[in-house]
């Protein structure tokens, strides 16, 4: 092997050793056994969350998450020019906290949404509630905002994930 190729192939392990456990974490949020698993007996609703998040601001994301092995409903909401996630026990519908969003990338995520959201004439609950009422038997487990003023919703039936689009404006 020559040297130019065994840098290249050292290159990619260190990148792949790097990225793996990114990769892992990421896995782990759309899981669908294990999002299926963690739900069960679970009654609180996408829509409890988004509902229950706008004492704290309006609702511009949510989602069904694993976090630390237990399972969350995270709602990102708007209050004025700050950017709060809202997590809401997916047991009961109340708030366990609130606090002000300061990381990079859950930053960018949520200008991006609070973008897509400028367009919209219609609510995330309202989107939600839609999806639900057009995909009989399914559940929606999060919800995020598109620049072309449509959201888009996985819902989850059993174990498998169905991606629908509902109409903003």
């Amino acid at each position: 092997m020559t040297s130019t190729a065994l840098r290249l192939a050292l290159v990619l392990v260190v990148v792949g050793l790097i990225s793996a456990p990114a990769a892992l974490v990421r896995a782990e949020d759309t899981d669908p056994v294990a999002l299926a698993k963690a739900l069960m007996g679970t009654t609180v609703t996408l829509q409890d969350g988004l509902k229950a998040s706008e004492r704290e601001g309006k609702p511009i994301s949510g989602k069904f998450e694993i976090e630390h092995d237990a399972l969350q409903l995270s709602v990102y909401t708007l209050k004025g020019n700050d950017f709060i996630e809202v997590v809401v026990d997916p047991k009961t519908g109340t708030i366990a906290k609130a606090e002000k969003i300061t990381d990079a990338d859950d930053l960018k995520a949520a200008a991006g949404q609070k973008a897509a959201m400028a367009k919209a004439t219609v609510s995330l609950l309202a989107a939600a509630d839609a999806a639900v009422k057009a995909n009989a038997g399914l559940r929606a487990v999060s919800i995020y905002p598109q620049l072309h003023a449509v959201a888009e919703v996985m819902m989850l039936q059993g174990t498998t994930l169905k991606k629908v689009t509902e109409k903003l404006d």
